[in-house]
């Protein structure tokens, strides 16, 4: 099978989405077994000025799932941000693996060349698909997990890198 910017972006991002979603489960679990309030650990962040667990989540997989209806040239599924639970994260990242299933590989077929345009915070960007992925979508999911990973792994719950990467 040739690289596709479906194949370069949506088996990674469904795969990494759901080891995060094993870590949750492990989080949940040892909040309970440490009789710690999941709340503090969903509003755990590294430094002040950085998001939390929680919308380290949630920002997560809104790059998942603006990455694949961007590249299909779909509507970007909008969520509500309501999320306060373990339980709730565990349904926005199905809800978003569901989505990404729903869209096919052929709608992503000339979407190297498709004008992406998005706006974040005050900002308007512009890119043509592939610089999008490998610029934009890819790097702030990545990022986003990882410091979800990081948030976790600081406040004591014991992963590591198989936890992150998954199971082959």
């Amino acid at each position: 099978m040739s690289l596709t910017m479906y194949t370069a972006s949506m088996p990674a991002m469904k795969r990494m989405l759901s080891n995060l979603a094993a870590i949750l489960t492990k989080a949940e679990e040892y909040a309970a077994s440490k009789k710690i309030d999941p709340s503090v650990l969903l509003g755990a962040r590294l430094y002040p000025n950085m998001f939390p667990l929680l919308r380290q989540v949630l920002i997560a997989s809104d790059h998942a799932k603006g990455c694949a209806a961007r590249l299909a040239g779909i509507d970007v599924p909008k969520y509500e941000d309501k999320e306060t639970s373990f339980a709730e994260l565990q349904a926005r990242i199905a809800k978003t693996i569901d989505f990404i299933d729903s869209v096919r590989p052929e709608q992503f077929v000339g979407s190297e060349e498709r004008d992406i345009e998005l706006k974040a915070g005050p900002n308007m960007y512009q890119f043509k698909g592939q610089d999008y992925l490998n610029q934009w979508a890819l790097p702030n999911f990545y990022f986003h997990l990882t410091t979800a990973y990081a948030i976790l792994r600081h406040n004591g719950l014991e992963i590591g890198k198989s936890d992150y990467l998954g199971g082959r």
